[in-house]
């Protein structure tokens, strides 16, 4: 056999051990699809959902970073809790230049980024080299999406100094929970087109900001006074995938005889940051490949509705929380002293506790504070002997079950079991 044959053979080889790498992500990260599952509604050829778009109604407004103060900011949409797009700030991060596909994958190519979650609530990661192969060969529906907390890991530090948080947002209080403590809040997105979130409400009632680096994405948000169920697909109708949504659901939901409030709808812009204030649904889909960063936080205007949220589904974090703001934020303290805890926020309940939902399909991602059905993935048995029936339905008690975990973190109700 002639040289060029056995290289050509050696890379047929490493062609088909990639391809079965990725195959064993897919299968992982949702059991309950064959792999011609992920590509039974067609979607690479449904040119409406990100080539050919409809006409769409961009009606959020869009602020200048460099002229909106932030006591302005606060006054005209963090108090009002309005979503925004805040232009002229990513521009000003090491990020907009640095953090290419082709870069990226030159300095952490060989690292493991996650991009799903198996039945057991585990991590599915694929090194980032093999994702981006991914990314430019799939044809699949609503492909893997890289919904990462590497901002947060010491091995990927370097990214975290390539952006700088927005001026409106560093007043975090929830910076004084201990890491131990704290849910993942820091995420790096990465997507090809029709990837992206499904409806959904971030947790603990947290506000979210999304910049995008590269490429493009499509928002629509609903105000917390339109009921959850109305957002969802009905019984049989689809997945609970954005693609799905975009395609079965944003008919039914932003036609003339639609009876609740009214949505916003806007196309993301690379260079964008996405204001989201929490209890507002959304859902988002990539219609370019996408390179973004995603932060939950809580301010001190919103602080009162998370402390109580997060009194409610996560009393441990709560506890360890007041107190260090008892020595460092002592009037924060004070104002969670004196929240009524009975009191109805007005909210719905989130779809995750740990995860941000503003660019995430699995979000991403961590327990739940209230899950909304989705059809049933395959678990594995040999877990179900972990249940303890008497645990309650809150989330410090649903953590401790594997089983129950895992559907909360993917939006599903957990079975009885």
């Amino acid at each position: 056999m002639s040289a060029s044959a056995t290289a050509m053979d050696t890379a047929d080889e490493r062609l088909q051990r990639l391809q079965r790498k990725i195959e064993k992500a897919k299968l992982a990260g949702r059991s309950e699809l064959t792999l011609e599952g992920w590509q039974r509604y067609r979607y690479a050829k449904a040119r409406h959902l990100c080539d050919d778009l409809p006409p769409i109604n961009d009606n959020i407004e869009r602020i200048d970073y460099n002229t909106v103060s932030k006591e302005e900011f606060i006054e005209r949409f963090e108090t009002p809790t309005r979503p925004v797009i805040i232009q002229n700030c990513v521009s000003q991060w090491p990020a907009a230049e640095r953090w290419t596909m082709e870069n990226l994958v030159l300095t952490y190519g060989s690292d493991r980024f996650k991009c799903g979650e198996d039945d057991d609530g585990n991590n599915v990661k694929l090194k980032l080299k093999h994702y981006h192969h991914y990314m430019q060969n799939n044809n699949d529906d609503s492909p893997m999406y890289i919904f990462d907390s590497a901002l947060e890991k010491d091995d990927k530090r370097g990214l975290r100094h390539d952006y700088r948080v927005p001026k409106y947002f560093r007043d975090d209080p929830m910076e004084y929970c201990p890491d131990s403590r704290r849910p993942p809040h820091k995420w790096l997105v990465i997507g090809p087109k029709r990837s992206g979130t499904g409806i959904h409400i971030d947790p603990l009632a947290t506000n979210a900001w999304n910049a995008i680096i590269s490429g493009r994405k499509r928002w629509v948000v609903f105000p917390p006074s339109v009921p959850k169920e109305a957002l969802e697909p009905k019984r049989g109708e689809c997945d609970h995938e954005a693609a799905s949504w975009f395609d079965k659901v944003y008919p039914r939901v932003t036609g003339s005889e639609w009876p609740h409030a009214k949505h916003i709808e806007f196309i993301q812009e690379a260079g964008e940051i996405v204001f989201m204030p929490g209890g507002w649904h959304h859902v988002v889909i990539n219609i370019t490949d996408s390179i973004a960063v995603t932060q939950n936080f809580c301010t001190v205007t919103t602080f009162p509705v998370i402390w109580r949220r997060t009194v409610h589904g996560r009393p441990k974090l709560s506890q360890r929380w007041l107190r260090e703001l008892r020595t460092h934020r002592p009037e924060l303290a004070a104002i969670a002293d004196s929240v009524d805890l009975d009191a109805d926020d007005g909210l719905p309940p989130s779809s995750s506790s740990d995860s941000s939902s503003s660019s995430s399909s699995s979000s991403s991602s961590e327990q739940q504070e209230a899950a909304s059905p989705k059809p049933k993935r395959k678990l594995r048995t040999k877990k179900r002997s972990k249940h303890k029936k008497e645990l309650c339905m809150c989330e410090e008690c649903l953590a401790q079950c594997e089983i129950c975990a895992a559907y909360l973190r993917r939006g599903e109700t957990p079975p009885d079991h």
